[in-house]
């Protein structure tokens, strides 16, 4: 279990070692928050998984109808979530169905039970923090 680990060291172990991540919820739309951020983090050499049933590429990378089948395809270190609290439950059980090492929530998104859930199977979790915004000031 993860919870132990204080949400500073466990943004600290995201940024260091998730090198791969799945952005549920990418927008193919330059003003949208969720292609800013995934845009500025392949800038800083992450490797970047789209998961957009809408979309069939985003930021030169092929995009995926769910997380599950992004998942048969690239390894997926850290799953970015871009989408209502409310669908976030069966998103923390396909991070941790693929093997995912953490979970992390945006802005404004939070679901307690759904953390509880990723955290007991051993993923670090976040939640209600932007992973652009925490990138930035660890640099």
């Amino acid at each position: 279990m993860t919870s132990t680990l204080s949400e500073v060291q466990r943004i600290d172990q995201i940024l260091r070692h998730c090198r791969s991540i799945a952005v549920v919820g990418l927008s193919p739309k330059p003003h949208r928050d969720s292609f800013r951020v995934a845009q500025y983090m392949q800038a800083q050499g992450y490797r970047i998984v789209p998961v957009n049933p809408n979309a069939t590429e985003v930021l030169g990378e092929k995009a995926w109808p769910t997380l599950s089948e992004a998942a048969r395809h690239e390894r997926i270190d850290l799953v970015n979530v871009f989408r209502h609290s409310e669908e976030v439950p069966p998103l923390a059980r396909e991070a941790i169905g693929i093997g995912a090492r953490a979970l992390w929530l945006q802005l404004g998104i939070e679901h307690q039970a759904a953390a509880a859930l990723a955290d007991a199977a051993g993923l670090l979790v976040v939640q209600d923090r932007c992973l652009k915004i925490e990138h930035a000031a660890a640099r």
